[in-house]
């Protein structure tokens, strides 16, 4: 089986699709895997390290108001599809699938042309221009949320769920525990702000930061690179509660989502998709700062089930926060049916759900 797999410009985009490739590769030992990504996106680091065969094109996206880079960019376009065509030919896929970012477009748009089979992989809730852009010429269109359907042709798309998922299929709970030295008599919140942090969650954390020796819960708060050191600085401040362990980044993050209860986070794709698959309770608060406001959307597919609270990043305190975590602790079976919901949501087989995509449309 040949594959071209194109995706870039954040970890959201990229990741499905190495856990895609990874599933390609335990159904076909001799799978062949081209991904088409761009120089200067965040897959020119990742992927090469996977020993995953790249190519780059050179593309940018559009600007959602008039502007001459607009102009730019449909020249970037045609120069890109050019390209991707060349690489496509030379390649010769079975099929060819898009996981999101701007750089599908010329590449799955050059197969569509080639009368290749193409899929493309929709993460969110709200499908961005590039998608809805392809949705026009591709075989299939993947899709995560039930509330993504409504914006594409209903006779392509197949509810798959997002291969992420498959990734906490195998975690070490154990491991995680011990990673972090937890306390396995205690309950165990984890509050993260995404790989590179998030300022509203921090200056929440540290407003309370006395409180959490009073909880009988404990707390693993990961900063984010960025903002590990002024957290710190804060923290040194006062005198730190035994129920708070801080991180700047988390590597091993499949297996300490299988050891704690409850996560608080922002509502990217990717998260959502590992914490429905391993059924976790959530307290969300999206990020404003994203295409079509895309997370708001994301979280409340899971508010409306009963899976997740959410809060807006403006209506965010150390109060707040406080208050939800001691809601899903000790609200009795408040813990329980937030789990039952999360679960109900979660597609932990989706990596195969979106190979079998692949193998349809390849016949």
């Amino acid at each position: 089986m040949r594959v071209v797999v194109s995706g870039g410009g954040t970890g959201g985009h990229i990741y499905p699709a190495l856990s895609l490739i990874k599933e390609i590769k335990k159904k076909h030992e001799g799978a062949e895997i081209l991904y088409i990504g761009t120089s200067r996106g965040l897959e020119a680091e990742i992927v090469p390290r996977e020993n995953i065969p790249f190519e780059t094109i050179h593309i940018s996206g559009f600007k959602r108001k008039l502007s001459i880079e607009n102009i730019k960019t449909i020249t970037r376009f045609l120069t890109g599809t050019k390209r991707a065509k060349k690489l496509i030919q030379n390649f010769k896929p079975d099929v060819v699938i898009g996981t999101g970012g701007y750089v599908c477009g010329p590449v799955v748009y050059a197969a569509a042309k080639l009368n290749i089979p193409t899929v493309i992989h929709e993460q969110n809730s709200v499908p961005g221009l590039t998608n809805k852009f392809l949705s026009k010429y591709v075989d299939r269109i993947a899709v995560c949320f039930e509330e993504a359907k409504q914006f594409f042709p209903k006779e392509k798309v197949v509810f798959t769920g997002n291969p992420r998922a498959s990734d906490v299929l195998n975690i070490d709970r154990e491991a995680g525990r011990a990673s972090l030295s937890l306390d396995t008599t205690k309950k165990t919140v984890l509050i993260v702000g995404g790989s590179r942090g998030a300022r509203p969650i921090n200056d929440a954390f540290l407003s309370v930061i006395g409180e959490w020796s009073k909880k009988n819960y404990q707390v693993v708060y990961v900063t984010g690179s960025v903002h590990y050191d002024a957290v710190m600085e804060k923290v040194n401040e006062v005198e730190q509660s035994r129920n708070v362990i801080i991180k700047p980044f988390i590597h091993n993050m499949p297996d300490v989502l299988g050891a704690i209860d409850l996560i608080v986070a922002r509502a990217g794709a990717t998260t959502l998709a590992e914490i429905t698959a391993l059924g976790l309770p959530s307290i969300l608060i999206p990020s404003p700062y994203v295409t079509n406001n895309h997370q708001e959307k994301n979280a409340n597919a899971l508010k409306v089930n009963g899976a997740a609270i959410v809060r807006k990043e403006l209506e965010m305190s150390g109060e707040t926060l406080l208050k939800d975590i001691d809601h899903v602790f000790s609200v009795k079976g408040k813990w329980d049916e937030m789990n039952r919901a999360s679960l109900e949501l979660g597609v932990p087989h989706a990596a195969r759900n979106v190979y079998q995509v692949l193998i349809d449309v390849s016949r």
